[in-house]
This record gives structure tokens, sequence and C-alpha cells, in this order.
């Protein structure tokens, strides 16, 4: 073994093996290499690239295929499963029978998937008339449709949901090309709510259930059932005295109600300068100081109506559906007298809607977890001018609630609440301010606002 030399007092150049020991001896080591944790990080980032990478070059054909296999039935499934155990069983047993048997159900499936072949071109219309019903009223479905292909159109079913768990079945004809089939369906009187109409199916399969193809033709379309209101007087005569609008402290230069005369100021409109009072003051100790008018601000009334949804506010569910009741007939009345509405109701909120859609909400409303606060707050985000409001709460509902949710309004605003407590006598009580009415039916609603109620 050789031994490194000296010469001109340099150590000679070690072999490449010394090398490696010397570098151990001195301390010279290589760089560590990464952790296991962060090496399978990596792994796993590039599988899942190489998986996203591939999934987008497949799309094209998955989406076809999974199509495809979405129509077999689980009897469908069941069939060629027991096609490929049959066919498994007479390759290892060697009995015909298990092959026949095969055979058998292979054609069957193979047959099965042969009738969905083929495509319907259909124009399907769906109309619900009318749209929107009071509770227990009735309405209809008209169905039409017609064969826009080119081919004739075999017999086959049109299912249309109706709400809820119920399925109209439509037995459509054999069309022939542009030729139309309609039919009108009753829907029966159902309680206040919010019902999809639709969409439109058809379905193409073989008579064993094997192979089923659903195409979906429509839109869903929603019934709205409102809730039965009661009659009320003007709104204005009674406890709600807002009915015209009403004048408020705030100064305005251009309004109805007329408050006083003051002294020209420079930006003051000339159109307003009274020109008589003027000319009396100038003609009584000399001066040219012009006099213009001054008015108070007048407001168009504005109604805010909210229900509390908050469950634990309830002793019954009737008692929230006769406090719906109860918002929709005062929301009702308030767009008669000409009167801008604004309503809440749990997660519902809407601000000044028109006339033939202002009870779709209350059509909506159901119980849940929102408490009345933030209800009302956001009826005052969303419609910050509510001149007057009425809030119907349950029986469990807390003093403390109603007044933390009074004070979120404007403190020009007159704030009525109504308490729903099936049983109650009739009765109006004042705490901090506010109005406190209790009915305890909904034919109590009118003379309670009114005013015909005794403290």
């Amino acid at each position: 073994m050789s031994t490194p030399t000296i010469e001109d007092g340099r150590a000679a150049e070690p072999t490449s093996g010394s090398s490696r020991r010397t570098g151990r001896r001195t301390g010279q080591h290589a760089a560590p290499g990464r952790p296991i944790g962060s090496r399978l990080a990596a792994f796993s980032d590039a599988v899942r690239q190489r998986w996203a990478d591939w999934t987008e070059l497949a799309a094209p054909l998955l989406g076809p295929t999974r199509a495809a296999l979405a129509c077999v039935t689980g009897l469908g499934w069941l069939v060629a499963g027991g096609a490929v155990v049959a066919w498994g069983l007479a390759l290892a047993l060697g009995w015909r029978e298990f092959g026949y048997a095969a055979a058998v159900l292979a054609a069957l499936f193979g047959l099965s998937c042969l009738l969905t072949l083929g495509r319907t071109n259909l124009e399907v219309e769906v109309r619900v008339q009318p749209q929107r019903v009071v509770e227990d009223d009735s309405a209809a479905v008209e169905v039409r449709v017609c064969n826009a292909g080119k081919a004739p159109l075999l017999a086959l079913p049109l299912d249309l949901p109706t709400g809820g768990d119920s399925i109209t079945r439509f037995s459509l004809p054999g069309l022939s090309p542009g030729a139309e089939f309609d039919d009108v369906v009753p829907i029966p009187g159902r309680r206040r709510g919010v019902y999809q109409i639709g969409p439109a199916r058809t379905q193409r399969g073989d008579p064993f259930g094997i192979v089923r193809r659903e195409v979906v033709w429509t839109e869903p379309v929603e019934l709205f059932v409102h809730p039965r209101t009661v009659h009320l007087d003007e709104l204005g005569s009674g406890m709600l005295k807002d009915l015209e609008g009403r004048s408020t402290n705030d100064m305005s230069m251009s309004d109805l109600a007329f408050h006083t005369l003051r002294e020209y100021a420079p930006g003051d409109d000339r159109r307003h300068i009274h020109w008589l009072s003027s000319a009396k003051r100038s003609g009584a100790d000399g001066s040219e100081q012009f006099m213009v008018r001054q008015f108070l601000d007048t407001r168009r009334s504005h109604l805010g109506v909210v229900i509390d949804c908050a469950e634990q506010s309830w002793l019954d569910p009737a008692e929230f559906e006769t406090a719906v009741s109860g918002a929709a007939s005062v929301a009702a009345r308030a767009l008669r007298d000409g009167q801008d509405v604004s309503e809440a109701c749990g997660p519902f909120v809407l601000g000044k809607p028109r006339r033939h859609t202002a009870l779709d909400l209350f059509a909506r409303a159901r119980l849940g977890e929102e408490r009345l606060e933030s209800v009302v707050a956001d009826l005052t985000r969303t419609s910050p001018n509510i001149s007057a409001a009425l809030l119907f709460v349950g029986p469990l509902t807390p003093m403390a609630t109603i007044r933390r949710s009074a004070v979120l309004f404007s403190p020009d605003v007159n704030v009525v609440t109504v308490r729903v407590e099936h049983g109650s006598a009739i009765g109006l009580q004042r705490a901090a301010g506010r109005s406190i009415l209790t009915i305890g039916s909904l034919a109590d609603l009118p003379r309670a606002l009114a005013g015909k109620v005794s403290g």
C-alpha cells in the first residue's frame, strides 16, 4: 500500500479512497438529505398534480362515460354482475348451464342498453296559473309538449314534480314531427309555503328497469302559497298615525309644510323670496333686506314589518302562523293605502317590494335560529328611512329583546310590538315609551290596531 510522500514541502495528492476517509476524519461532512416528511409531501404534491393533469386530459371522455354509467340502475348492475359471475363459473367448472345463463344475462343487458339509444328533441313548457295563491286555494299546471325533431316520437311518460314528494306523470302519446300535446292538472290547496313545480323529465329505458336514461327539459317554477289575511282599517286612523307623511324638525328650503320667514342669505334660492313681507319690511325701516320662506321636511310614510322567527320565542307553531298572517295583513293594508313597505323575517329581508310580490316573503317565513335583534338590524340597513314599524313577537320573546330591537330604529320611528299568544285577551300596555299589543287570534288584530283595546 503506497503512502503519500512529501515533495517540495507539500503533501502528495492522496487517492480517492483516502480522500473520502480523510474527509470523515477532518469533519468535512456531505450536505444533509431532505427530511422524510418533506420528501413525502413533495411526492404527494407531484402525484396530485399528475392526477389533475390526467383528469383534465381525460375530461372529454370521462364526462360521457359517467353519464352512460349513471343510466344503469341497481337491477342493471346486478344483471351485469350476474353475467360476469356465471361466465367465470362456466370457465372454471366447465358447466355449460352457467355459460347459457351468462349469455342470456349479457343479451338482456345489451338489448336494454339498445332501447335507450336515440335522441328525443322536445320543446316542453310548464306554466303555473296562478303562480300566487292564498292558503288552501287551488292552482293549475299547464304542460305543453311539442315534437321538434324530424322523426316521429314514440309514446313515453313525462314526470313533473308538483311540490313535496308528489309527482304528476303525463303519458305522452306518439307525436309526429311538429305535433303538440297539451294537458292541465289541478294542484289542490296547500298550506302556506313555496313549492317547486318541476323540472319536467322524460325517461327512456327497457320494460324491466335495467337501464334508465333521464332527460330534464325545463327549469323549476315556484308556486307561492300566501298566508290568509284579514281586513284592516286604514292604518292612519288608528295607532299608526303616519299615512300621508309627517313633518319633522328638520329644516328645508323646499317642501310642503311652511314654518317661518327668515332673512335672505347668500346662496338661497330667489324663488323662495316672499316679496310682500320683503316690501313691508323695507317700507317700515327703510332697509333692503329680503325675506325668504323656511319649510319643515315632510317624509313619506314607510312602514317596516318584522316577524320574530326564533324558534325559542314560540310555544306553538300555530301561533307563529298567526303572526305571519297578521304581518301579511298589515303589509297588504299599507300597500293599498299607498305606503312604502319593507319586510323582514328570519334570513329574508325585502325592501319596498312591488305589490304583487310583497307577500312572497311571508310565504317563505319559517322558524329558525335568527334572533330578533339581528333581523331588525338587517332591515334598518336595507331600509334606513322607515318611519313606523310593527314587530310581531311570540309569547316567549323576552322584554329585553323587544327593547334592544326597538332602539335599533331611529328615535323618531313609531315602533309598535304585537305579541301573539293564543287564548289571551286583547290588551295594550306601554313600556319605556313603546306600545305592546297582545292578541289571542288573528281576528283581534283589526281592533288592536284601531286602538280599541283596554290598557
